[in-house]
């Protein structure tokens, strides 16, 4: 007897769980549970809201000073893309889908810096899913029209014999050897001049003499972050699909996961070239010199849940789980490094207080998406002071249900 009411027992617990469905916010609501009700701790969620808001960024809200504080030193740095002032810290705290706290205008759309190399690589991915670029190990050069410029300068000093309106950014002996991946992981070392900007302007080293002339460093070997080489991979991935990013990027992710029509994904007044008759935007991929995306915290945060539900949202697979797991994969350049622009916690060296299998997609600001699966968080910090975001992670990870 004692047997048979195991058994039963047992059935009805595999019974419920089964009918326990992973919870996706629809497209014009999100469910808001209090921590209490989850078994977190309401206290210190309330404390890291708390920390958060005492913890804002001391640059400047007016980000066309802030760049030209951080950057400003730095040839070429002036913005030729599109910025906006940003308001005080705010974000979104999730747990097990559900929102368990906000603070500030979560509403913002607002400029979230290198956050939009993640979006950039995603929609790479995709390309790669629909077989548009059949492996990231192939070369980019082979896949690249002849990019024809629009409105492209013509000036009366120029030999009419020589003049052309088109680039070939791949066409160097260098960049020949350059695949999909090394782009990806920003280990390419690109060489050349794109809208305006040299590769060896963004980020330069201290050595000026050197600038135009040193070695480039086989493609594969050396990691160095560098916009001016990611916005490279955004003008290849354009003409891969022949259409603008941000279209690719809504109709295939945004609008799936319910994110609203709010967002925003910019390039430089420069940055216009035509492909099949068509004037097109190459986006950049990051604010280095203004433009990038523009997006509201709580956008962010189901951009965080896709991804924490390995690219799969509602039984629908928007990502490939393949795409995300490499994504995740640190090359031997970096080991806290993915692609663009996955930030991994190895040897929990970002972040010491969360595990070590989190990542988080960052941005100047800080902006951040935190992913943490083991925990089943998404965190979105918008404009918190950089050093100070673990100290508002270990409150939030404190938090939870032992």
């Amino acid at each position: 007897m004692k047997k048979q009411f195991v058994f039963i027992l047992l059935c009805i617990c595999i019974t419920v769980s089964a009918q326990v469905k992973t919870y996706f916010p629809a497209a014009d609501q999100w469910e808001r549970k209090t921590p209490a009700s989850l078994r977190v701790d309401s206290n210190l969620i309330r404390e890291a809201i708390q920390y958060a808001l005492t913890h804002e960024t001391k640059f400047p809200k007016n980000l066309m000073l802030t760049q030209a504080m951080q950057f400003g030193k730095e040839p070429f740095s002036d913005p030729i893309g599109p910025m906006a002032d940003r308001g005080p810290t705010s974000g979104v705290i999730l747990y097990k889908g559900f929102i368990i706290a906000e603070w500030g205008n979560a509403n913002a759309v607002e400029m979230v810096h290198s956050v939009t190399k993640t979006f950039l690589s995603t929609v790479v991915g995709l390309a790669v899913e629909k077989g548009l670029i059949h492996s990231i190990n192939d070369k980019v050069y082979p896949y690249l029209p002849p990019i024809e410029l629009a409105n492209a300068p013509i000036t009366s000093d120029q030999n009419p014999i020589t003049q052309t309106s088109f680039i070939y950014p791949f066409e160097t002996e260098h960049n020949r050897k350059i695949n999909w991946e090394h782009l990806l992981r920003q280990t390419s070392d690109w060489e050349g001049v794109l809208w305006g900007k040299p590769d060896w302007a963004d980020r330069p080293s201290d050595k000026s003499e050197e600038w135009t002339t040193r070695k480039r460093f086989e493609p594969g070997t050396v990691y160095k972050y560098n916009d001016t080489r990611v916005n490279a991979l955004a003008l290849a991935a354009t003409t891969v699909w022949r259409k603008p990013l941000p279209e690719i990027l809504r109709e295939q992710v945004m609008q799936p996961i319910g994110a609203s029509n709010t967002w925003a994904w910019t390039g430089y007044k420069n940055a216009w070239i035509v492909l099949d008759g068509k004037m097109i935007q190459s986006v950049s991929g990051g604010g280095h010199f203004g433009g990038g995306m523009f997006i509201n915290a709580y956008d962010m945060a189901r951009f965080g849940l896709l991804s924490l539900r390995n690219g799969n949202w509602n039984g629908r697979q928007i990502i490939s789980e393949e795409w995300i797991k490499k994504s995740k994969t640190a090359s031997t350049t970096n080991t806290g490094y993915g692609f663009m622009n996955y930030f991994l916690n190895t040897d929990k060296k970002m972040y010491p207080s969360a595990p070590a299998s989190a990542y988080a997609f960052l941005g100047n600001g800080t902006n951040a998406i935190y992913v943490d699966k083991e925990n089943d968080i998404v965190a979105v910090i918008k404009w918190m002071d950089d050093k100070s975001v673990d100290g508002f992670l270990k409150l939030v990870l404190t938090a939870l249900p032992k």
